[in-house]
């Protein structure tokens, strides 16, 4: 009787701890709840299964797969884990919640459009605008978060807004002392000694300014960046298309416009170059090396990945997914709400200061582009677009999307759209988004 009573006992207690497990986990999520203001959803799957083999059907074969626009483009934007193979980004650790604090004044705001007046929140959901989804933080917490043609969960590539992952990865293996972006590329790549950028600094091709005539140019198929892009897997590949960026960045003579440094030249090839240096200076592959300085230590939701066409090479210089509020965490690096993210300042106040002030505005005047007078924007530089008088730091992406981060502020912003079917009729999130975050958080010297 002893043994059993023993037994029952000891039953009694197991159970009591179970229950309160259960208590403390239910508390948990429901303080998970109430910090970011919003309750578990129901999974609501983006894609039927007809949908996603018609779409996959609809892939042109002849050409760029991207050649699409309207809501096939939206789709193929938000699936290309499914179009392509892909490389991993990867998380670590616990997830660094976002708190989740509305600010009506960002959806109340009333933008002006061809239809007339409306709300901001009333125009991204219209028929004028594509836009996919919308993220603002401000000072760490979530302010203003939309998804109008998408899941939440899903995970929509961000093209050009790449770029800045590799001058960032650069930036903080220079601030260790492991490279010197004042020497020409080929110190640190001697397979390019031979190649057009024999003898670029690394801060030219940093600043889109390394003097080759290579700009994106995909209508036609025997230009440099076409070549590149067939090369890496992005482009539609022809019968004599290289067979590797890598090598075909070693031996490709492209045409010099001018010495390099003095005048701004946008070019995805230019990315593709500072990620081999990525992968010279750290015996890794880039998206590893990402994973290892920044992505593992920002508490994201999930996994992020690049696309990877061929040989698993990552397209450095636009292919890259992730959930919205991941790239929204990333943004949160160069601003004082660092710490809601990371436990280590990641981006010094050397690296911000080198992005304020550290550029050369001539690079955008000898290109033809505007002022800082006119445009409000002072320069670019290692990689992002637009650096303004008000502090905003911009980089962008092809079809309309982009991350805003302005440290003054303390403000983030993550957004993602698409061509309408006829290209270019939609009302473009960019101008509109700047004016509502001027018109919330400050007055801005943007014209």
């Amino acid at each position: 009787m002893e043994r059993h009573d023993s037994g029952r006992s000891i039953l009694r207690i197991v159970l009591a701890v179970i229950l309160m497990l259960g208590t403390a986990i239910a508390g948990l999520v429901v303080a998970d709840e109430r910090e970011t203001g919003r309750s578990a959803k129901e999974f609501v799957p983006a894609s039927t299964v007809p949908e996603v083999q018609a779409q996959m059907r609809k892939l042109p074969t002849d050409d760029i797969w991207w050649t699409v626009n309207g809501k096939d483009m939206a789709w193929n934007f938000k699936n290309l884990h499914q179009i392509f193979p892909t490389v991993n980004v990867y998380r670590n650790g616990p997830v660094k919640t976002l708190a989740y604090r509305p600010m009506k004044e960002i959806a109340e705001h009333v933008v002006g459009t061809p239809e007339g007046p409306m709300t901001f929140e009333s125009f991204i959901e219209s028929d004028q605008s594509t836009t996919m989804g919308v993220v603002i933080l401000h000072k760490g917490d979530i302010v203003f978060e939309r998804y109008p043609r998408m899941q939440e969960y899903e995970k929509p590539v961000y093209w050009s807004t790449a770029k800045i992952f590799t001058s960032t990865v650069i930036r903080i293996l220079e601030e260790r002392g492991q490279i010197d972006v004042s020497h020409p590329i080929d110190d640190y790549i001697p397979e390019l000694k031979n190649s057009s950028f024999a003898g670029t600094p690394v801060r030219h091709i940093l600043d889109m300014a390394s003097g080759l005539d290579c700009s994106d140019e995909y209508e036609s198929w025997d230009s440099c960046y076409y070549l590149y892009s067939m090369a890496i897997g992005d482009g539609f590949r022809t019968e004599n298309a290289p067979d590797n960026p890598y090598d075909f960045a070693a031996t490709y003579k492209a045409t010099r416009l001018g010495p390099s440094g003095e005048k701004f030249s946008y070019s995805g090839f230019n990315t593709f170059i500072l990620a081999w240096l990525v992968e010279k200076l750290t015996d890794m592959p880039f998206q590893d090396a990402f994973t290892k300085e920044i992505w593992h230590h920002i508490g994201a939701e999930a996994d992020a990945s690049y696309i990877a066409p061929r040989y698993g090479i990552a397209v450095t210089h636009g292919g890259f997914v992730s959930r919205m509020r991941d790239l929204a965490r990333f943004g949160l690096l160069f601003t004082p709400s660092y710490t809601v993210v990371s436990d280590e300042k990641i981006i010094s106040e050397s690296h911000i200061d080198l992005l304020r002030n550290g550029g050369d505005p001539k690079l955008r005047l000898n290109a033809g582009l505007p002022g800082v007078e006119e445009s409000g924007v002072k320069h670019n530089v290692y990689q992002w677009d637009e650096i303004y008088a008000n502090d905003t730091f911009f980089k962008g992406g092809w079809a309309g999307q982009g991350l805003l981060v302005n440290p003054t502020r303390d403000t983030v912003a993550v957004f993602t759209s698409y061509f309408k079917d006829d290209q270019y009729s939609e009302v473009r999130l960019e101008p509109v988004l700047f004016e509502v975050l001027d018109a919330v958080f400050g007055n801005a010297d943007r014209q």
